[in-house]
């Protein structure tokens, strides 16, 4: 017994309604990943600050040996984290777009409907 697509629910069609769940889905899903992202982005934010004092240390202790493979680390660390950074900042723009078609498709149901949507 599948589910009829075509008959109408009570506030509009029942494909506005799979849509909506849809981008709804969709939308936690971005929330996650931003999550994720978030919590990489603040371990790799760390890291680069562990490699920097790493960095400093040794040049306070003037070990050139370390000093040049601990400054290929650092360029490493730091490149890595604006890689993490820019997916989280990606992600969420998506999250802005997604909330914002969910807002239009809603608005649009409401101006089909009848409603001016001003309570």
């Amino acid at each position: 017994m599948g589910s009829d697509l075509r008959r109408r629910t009570a506030d509009g069609s029942a494909v506005h309604t799979a849509e909506f769940i849809v981008s709804s889905a969709r939308l936690t899903e971005l929330y996650e990943c931003s999550a994720l992202l978030r919590r990489t982005r603040m371990r790799a934010e760390e890291i680069v600050d562990e490699a920097r004092a790493l960095l400093a240390e040794a040049e306070q202790r003037g070990h050139a040996d370390r000093i040049a493979s601990l400054r290929v680390q650092v360029e490493q660390a730091r490149q890595a984290y604006c890689k993490v950074l820019n997916a989280y900042v990606t992600i969420c723009r998506r999250i802005t777009e997604e909330r914002q078609a969910i807002l239009q498709a809603q608005m649009e149901r409401e101006r089909h409907s009848g409603l001016s949507g001003v309570a």
